[in-house]
């Protein structure tokens, strides 16, 4: 590198020495070439300064030079001048070069930001989508779920239908039977025992007395089947005298047929229920206390009746071995209506059923109505009316 500059100093000291001398304009041709040798060595413009300082030195001697010295510092300036520019414009494209670099850098410095930015709303966007994803999974699941419920309470409301109608064809058959073995048998007997009675009137008195007291107490017979066919398909004494009496004619009755205890209490203002709750409390009553003498062989059962804040609420307590509460299975083999009658009686009026029993335990059944379907009518301060028991005497 150094011998490469030695010889392009006496390269420009000769140049510079023939262009001062007066030699053809051709000179500032050849300060060009040596200005684009000074950049293909590496000098710079104060190298290229040193390197004109020194040919000028031995130009501007005395005994060196017939020129004038003006003469000679102004051609060598234009020499210089002109091997210079070979470095300015190498300067120049290098600062154009920066700028245009720098133009580069803040461009993608600018793209960087917005790839970033960029980047962030779409983690934004791939985040939303999975969270719609997750949602459109748990609907997808709610929607099976409900699908699913749906299904098993159309396949409820077959069940209860074909129950229903199983249930009303048995109770027919059995009023039929009923009518047919009991009751058109003690109407042929009455008759039979009034065509006697007139045939015979010869009689003696006592004797008379006697068949028209067996054909009384066939009569009275008659009467209380009939009484009884009334009270099972709706008794009278619900609509003319109240829930409370008709529960207690019916405990007395069913302790009078199963020998099992009861306990009966409720609230006085129970009575102003509507037609409908009252009709289902004591319909669910009564189809309980049927599964209580079938099924749980108790010894005591207790009925109750209370208002409970917002709700009123019947309980129907049992003494008796329980049984294995699987809901709607568990009754799909059921010759009667059972635990989904009683279900549905109680959804029908908007309220609600449940049953705590297990294998060997008590069992408790229970229907909660809203007391807004009757707020005008309850109050929470209502009397209640005493615990009646009864017992098989």
């Amino acid at each position: 590198m150094k011998a490469k500059k030695q010889a392009l100093a006496r390269s420009y000291r000769t140049a510079l020495q023939r262009h001062v001398r007066g030699d053809p304009p051709a000179n500032l041709e050849s300060a060009r070439k040596l200005g684009y040798r000074a950049v293909s060595v590496g000098l710079e413009t104060l190298d290229l300064a040193r390197m004109h300082e020194e040919a000028m030195t031995a130009l501007i001697l005395p005994e060196n030079t017939k020129h004038s010295r003006a003469g000679v510092i102004g051609h060598a300036g234009i020499f210089f001048a002109e091997a210079l520019t070979p470095i300015e414009e190498t300067h120049r494209g290098a600062r154009e070069a920066n700028v245009h670099l720098k133009v580069i850098i803040e461009t993608l410095t600018q793209r960087t930001v917005e790839l970033a930015t960029s980047n962030e709303d779409l983690k934004r966007e791939i985040d939303r989508r999975r969270n719609v994803e997750d949602s459109l999974r748990s609907s997808e699941k709610t929607s099976g779920e409900l699908l699913e419920k749906s299904r098993g309470m159309q396949e409820e409301l077959r069940l209860l239908s074909r129950r229903l109608l199983s249930a009303q064809e048995e109770e027919r058959k059995n009023i039929s039977r009923e009518l047919h073995d009991v009751i058109a048998q003690t109407l042929t007997g009455i008759n039979m025992r009034l065509a006697a009675l007139k045939s015979k009137t010869t009689s003696s008195t006592r004797d008379l007395h006697k068949k028209i007291e067996i054909t009384q107490r066939l009569v009275e017979k008659s009467v209380d089947i009939v009484h009884r066919f009334a009270r099972d398909l709706r008794p009278a004494v619900l609509d003319d005298l109240g829930l409370i009496p008709a529960m207690r004619s019916y405990l007395k009755h069913f302790t009078e047929q199963t020998g099992i205890r009861t306990a009966f209490s409720a609230f006085a203002e129970v009575e102003k229920l509507d037609n409908p709750s009252r009709t289902v409390l004591y319909r669910i009553a009564q189809e309980a206390l049927t599964n209580v003498a079938r099924h749980a062989r108790a010894t005591h059962v207790k009925v109750s009746i209370r208002l409970d804040q917002d709700k009123v609420c019947m309980d129907i307590h049992d003494d008796g071995r329980g049984f294995q509460v699987e809901g709607v299975s568990a009754i799909k083999h059921s010759k009667r209506l059972g635990l989904l009658g009683m279900r549905e009686r109680a959804e029908m009026i908007g309220g609600t059923f449940c049953v705590d029993s297990a294998p060997g335990k008590t069992t408790t059944v229970r229907i909660e109505i809203p007391k807004d379907k009757n707020r005008a009518k309850l109050s929470p301060r209502g009397r209640t009316v005493k615990s009646t028991t009864l017992q098989c005497p």
